[in-house]
Formats: C-alpha cells, sequence, structure tokens
C-alpha cells in the first residue's frame, strides 16, 4: 500500500536533517494518514479510504465525499476514487434525468 493519500494525491517527501553544526542526513517526510470510512450520500454507502488529514477536513468544508469529488481534479486521484467518482457522476446524472423526465 503506498503512502499516499488517495484523495489529494499527497505523499512522501524528502529533505535534509539539518543539524546544529550544519551537518546534512537524508530524511522521510510521511504524510498524517489515516483510515476512515466516508458516507457517499449519491451511493448510499460507506466508503473506506486512506486520506491525509488535510484531505479530510477538505471533504468536511466542501460539504461531504460526493462534492469533493465532483470537484476533484482526476490526476490527483487514486484508481479506487476515480472509480467512485464515475459512479457518483452517472448516480446523480440518472437522478436528474428522472427529474427532469417527471
Amino acid at each position: 500500500m503506498p503512502r499516499a493519500c488517495e484523495l489529494t494525491g499527497k505523499a512522501v517527501m524528502s529533505g535534509n536533517n539539518v543539524s546544529h553544526a550544519n551537518n546534512k542526513t537524508r530524511r522521510r517526510f510521511l504524510p498524517n494518514l489515516v483510515q476512515v470510512t466516508l458516507l457517499s450520500d449519491a451511493l448510499g454507502q460507506k466508503v473506506r479510504l486512506r486520506i491525509s488529514a488535510a484531505a479530510l477536513r477538505s471533504v468536511e468544508h466542501r460539504g461531504g465525499l460526493d462534492a469533493f469529488l465532483v470537484k476533484a481534479d482526476e490526476k490527483e486521484l487514486s484508481q479506487r476514487a476515480r472509480l467512485l467518482k464515475r459512479q457518483i457522476a452517472k448516480k446523480v446524472a440518472g437522478a436528474t434525468e428522472a427529474t427532469a423526465a417527471a
């Protein structure tokens, strides 16, 4: 399992530890990943994702998983998140057609 956020693409970064004597040693900056279960209103089901804490705040700020995925760029999303985005878009499009026909 890669150490990357499934929604934002935030992944491991590398840099230096710098001592007081200005010695530099390589280090890794790991993203703050958490395993969360989010509810998709359009699909009516729970989805388990491994996302960063910052992405979780962004999802709540935008009004839920569905709203976040609609605005999200496909390049940043994981394969599972892309599949979810397509399923949600299809479900929303079907619901708008049903209300337009009625």
